[in-house]
């Protein structure tokens, strides 16, 4: 299945993004309000300068403790994003995600932010794909 296809079937099309210079307590704030895992640090919305997640916020608070969330996204984001297109098949976007250890990748497409992708919808298609085969060989073996 291709990353285009996992965004179709999407409930959400938006990506929440948060402009750099915003405090982490308040990226603390869109994360919970929103209920999700990441957000994504972005001047104008339609690129991706950065990532900052639930993750990285326990990191910092577990080593300084609360003074943390006074700090800017621009501190705690991870810079150096690894993205996808939506051609990119969701083996590989499971792979890079497994390797790296991170679970939100976003989908860019002409230098432009089109998506959000996560391990979860990752997992889902490809649950999805395999129930699919497994009906289809099972429809194979009985004759139908």
């Amino acid at each position: 299945m291709l990353v285009q296809q996992i965004l179709k079937s999407k409930s959400t099309d938006g990506v929440f993004t948060i402009k750099p210079g915003t405090s982490v307590a308040d990226a603390a704030s869109v994360l919970s309000n929103n209920r999700i895992g990441s957000v994504v640090v972005s001047a104008t919305g339609d690129t991706a300068e950065g990532i900052l997640s639930e993750r990285d916020i326990v990191r910092e608070l577990g080593k300084r403790g609360a003074t943390c969330m006074a700090d800017l996204v621009d501190d705690m984001m991870t810079k150096n994003l690894v993205t996808c297109g939506l051609g990119d098949k969701a083996d590989d976007i499971l792979e890079k995600m497994t390797n790296g250890r991170f679970r939100h990748m976003p989908v860019i497409e002409d230098g432009k932010m089109v998506g959000l992708i996560t391990l979860g919808d990752v997992v889902k298609s490809r649950l999805t794909e395999l129930s699919m085969e497994k009906d289809a060989l099972e429809g194979m073996i009985m004759g139908h």
